[in-house]
């Protein structure tokens, strides 16, 4: 991405350089490959999900109020707010114009599958902004939560491969659940990473979803096996104003309730459901959640 004003556009080069496993252009490449397609047809798509997943992380570190991303400085960190909602409103538009060179036989149907999935991935960040305000969300509404944030793009970017390799439409629905339950296990690793994590690997701050609140996997989990007063202790962590106090106090609540243990669990079972459901995809799998 390239062009003038040169500080609407240094930005995104910047963050579409950083280190990371490009996921989803890899999944959804090697879909179409899978498929028996040619990858040369599915790059355009690929580089579209890539840039719409980059602009999704601009403009919710602005949201999480977040320092670090991939271990260096955020976009809004280096450039101001102000800039970094530009930027991401820019690398948006790119990523239709992207799209828009995908073969034309297929173009309809992955415009409309992007449009599907782009609205959704807002909805679950407006559900995440939403959680911060409340004390307490379900398992369930968590979930949902995280299929839409996360999930919803890991599928969608396997089923655009599928759709440019010309896959049947029953394995291109085939390979769409198995990207949802994909994107579930990677959500509840990010969470267990965010405590339990290396900040060095990880690349953001440990703790930092317990500063903000965020209501998340390890979070749903304790207040479901809390009792009484080890919920009400939950409740007032929210409050402490002392940032290292805080993260100590709430992973000392997880840790007397097992809660990385019961975490642990679920990862597995999701590894189970995707070993069932796909096994041809199991090498990309334990890339992603490893």
């Amino acid at each position: 991405m390239e062009g003038f004003p040169t500080v609407l556009y240094k930005p995104s080069l910047q963050i579409m350089k950083m280190k990371a496993k490009r996921l989803r252009p890899v999944l959804l490449l090697t879909a179409c490959e899978s498929f028996g397609g040619r990858i040369e047809d599915a790059l355009d798509a690929a580089c579209a999900i890539e840039t719409y997943h980059n602009f999704t992380l601009v403009h919710d570190d602005i949201i999480d109020k977040a320092d670090i991303r991939r271990g260096d400085a955020t976009v809004h960190k280096i450039y101001g707010i102000n800039k970094a909602i530009l930027t991401g409103d820019v690398m948006l538009i790119h990523a239709f114009q992207l799209l828009n060179k995908v073969p034309r036989d297929k173009h309809y149907q992955l415009i409309e599958l992007f449009e599907k999935t782009a609205t959704e991935v807002i909805e679950g960040e407006q559900y995440d902004v939403d959680f911060e305000d409340v004390q307490e969300v379900t398992l369930d509404e968590y979930t949902n939560m995280i299929r839409l944030k996360t999930s919803v793009l890991l599928a969608a970017s396997l089923k655009m491969g599928a759709v440019l390799g010309n896959a049947s439409k029953n394995d291109v629905e085939k390979i769409y659940d198995f990207g949802l339950n994909l994107g579930l296990a990677f959500q509840i690793k990010d969470d267990y990473l965010d405590l339990f994590g290396n900040q060095k690997t990880f690349g953001k701050r440990i703790g930092g979803d317990i500063l903000q609140n965020k209501k998340t996997y390890l979070l749903c989990t304790a207040l479901k096996k809390a009792d009484a007063n080890q919920r009400k202790q939950i409740f007032n962590i929210f409050d402490m104003k002392d940032e290292e106090k805080k993260i100590s106090n709430m992973l000392a609540m997880y840790q007397s309730l097992d809660v990385h243990t019961e975490t642990e669990r679920s990862m597995e079972a999701f590894d189970e459901i995707e070993r069932k459901s796909a096994n041809y995809f199991l090498k990309i799998q334990h890339f992603l959640i490893t």
